[in-house]
């Protein structure tokens, strides 16, 4: 266990005993074991890029992403060409 006490040249509660009496150690290993695990399923080399290892939400997040962006480059596209040319009056 860590002592609470203020560091008296920063004037601050050192930050990891903080953590420790907020989150307790128990969940801070289960966070940081979990990341362990998410970065090295990121590090294998398995051909799937980096942006689809998360699986199929991913896969959606990103056909979703991919589909926007040329969806609101070609309606862009289409309000300028449709902007250059106005319509004659009367």
């Amino acid at each position: 266990m860590c002592d609470i006490a203020p560091d008296l040249r920063k004037g601050k509660i050192r930050m990891n005993c903080f953590l420790n009496v907020v989150f307790g150690d128990g969940r801070m290993q289960y966070k940081e074991q979990r990341m362990a695990n998410t970065l090295g399923n990121l590090d294998e080399d398995d051909g799937i890029p980096v942006h689809l290892k998360g699986g199929i939400a991913d896969a959606l997040l990103y056909r979703a992403t991919m589909i926007l962006t040329v969806g609101g480059t070609i309606y862009a596209i289409y309000q300028l060409a449709l902007a250059s040319f106005p319509k004659k009056q009367g």
